[in-house]
């Protein structure tokens, strides 16, 4: 089941992707898609509607980020081995972790906005695992069962502020606008293995990233329980399970960034496709 959020900006309204690509509205059925509607009781009632009976969304409305209310965003740095040579740096012995706050989080297609002073943003497709039960110290065996589906992120980063500035990294990762989510919540029972998906990123129609989450250095299992050692996961946190190499920062002959005009496109198998393009900041 593929499940979104559609219309303005803070007016959204939940929906579901039919069999036949047509976005079908939910709001007769839920309020919204937040971590309350992520049970499995609750998808389980969903995916047994035939959603050919309920109206019919015009498809070139504005889509949202599929989840509302997202408590936490918690990333995952070098989890792909590559990655992490590219960036310099050896692959780590444990998951290491940063945050990104939900004042981040924008729809898969709104325009992402290039922060004041920023010389340096950079681009990261990566898979996002979206929590359906609450997790606390839960054994890496039952870890899948936490998870209520998965989505497409955009963990765009400004290199400068994340690695020059002094501190910890979230610095660089939680300016407005820096982490599109979407287009869809496939839930877990639509992804046959998440640890076999193809994905993807173009920057202005040159793809830079091409890679697949069978190269994770730490499955979604492990993260999951890693991850609830340290913090509790609620219904509608995320977490983003890094990102393979071919960022910004680590282009050859030298690094390269983003800049005002330019467009990011990105997808991962069977979780849909994103697009940006990056503004100026303004106010």
């Amino acid at each position: 089941m593929k499940l979104l959020r559609y219309g303005p900006i803070g007016q959204e309204k939940p929906a579901a992707l039919d069999a036949d690509g047509q976005l079908r509205d939910l709001s007769m059925l839920l309020p919204d898609i937040t971590g309350k509607q992520l049970d499995p009781v609750t998808l389980n009632a969903l995916d047994a509607i035939d959603l050919s009976r309920l109206p019919a969304v015009d498809q070139n409305v504005r889509i949202g980020c599929p989840v509302a209310g997202v408590g936490k965003i918690i990333c995952v740095g070098l989890n792909y081995a590559d990655h992490a040579r590219e960036s310099g740096l050896e692959p780590p012995p444990e998951p290491v972790l940063f945050m990104k706050p939900a004042c981040s989080i924008v729809g898969p297609n709104d325009n992402v906005i290039i922060p004041r002073g920023s010389v340096k943003t950079d681009w990261e497709v990566e898979l996002g695992v979206v929590i359906g039960t609450a997790a606390s110290y839960v054994d890496e065996a039952d870890a899948l069962n936490y998870v209520a589906g998965y989505v497409v992120i955009n963990d765009v980063s400004e290199r400068e502020f994340q690695l020059e500035r002094a501190g910890q990294w979230d610095k660089g990762k939680g300016c407005d606008t820096f982490s599109p989510i979407g287009p869809w919540l496939v839930t877990r029972d639509a992804v046959a293995d998440p640890h076999q998906l193809n994905l993807w990123l173009e920057v202005n129609g040159r793809r830079v990233q091409d890679s697949s989450t069978a190269q994770f250095i730490f499955g979604i299992p492990k993260l999951v329980s890693y991850i609830s050692q340290f913090m509790t996961l609620y219904p509608g946190d995320i977490i983003s399970t890094g990102t393979p190499p071919g960022v910004g920062l680590g282009q050859k002959p030298a690094p390269w960034y983003l800049r005002p005009g330019d467009t990011m496109r990105l997808g991962i198998a069977g979780l849909g496709e994103q697009q940006q393009t990056l503004a100026a900041w303004t106010r």
